[in-house]
């Protein structure tokens, strides 16, 4: 039983430092970027739900080029 706990042990912790190392840097463009665009909600979204990168890999390639759309659209600069 003991072997048991301590192979989990270890498998979950191997597991977690690798999520942390893939979640880490795509947090970390996704905060940049959307301060760089002065998205406040999504700041504040992205720097306190934990989605393993998913919601932050979302916001680099889709939700933060609609900002830069809608700014030539309008003729706004940044």
């Amino acid at each position: 039983m003991q072997s048991t706990t301590i192979v989990y042990s270890s498998t979950t912790l191997i597991f977690l430092v690798i999520l942390a190392i893939w979640s880490v840097p795509w947090k970390g463009i996704a905060l940049w970027k959307a301060a760089r665009n002065k998205s406040l909600a999504w700041f504040v979204v992205l720097f306190i739900v934990n989605t393993a990168g998913i919601l932050e890999i979302l916001y680099i390639f889709v939700f933060s080029k609609r900002g830069k759309d809608k700014s030539v659209e309008t003729g706004e600069t940044k």
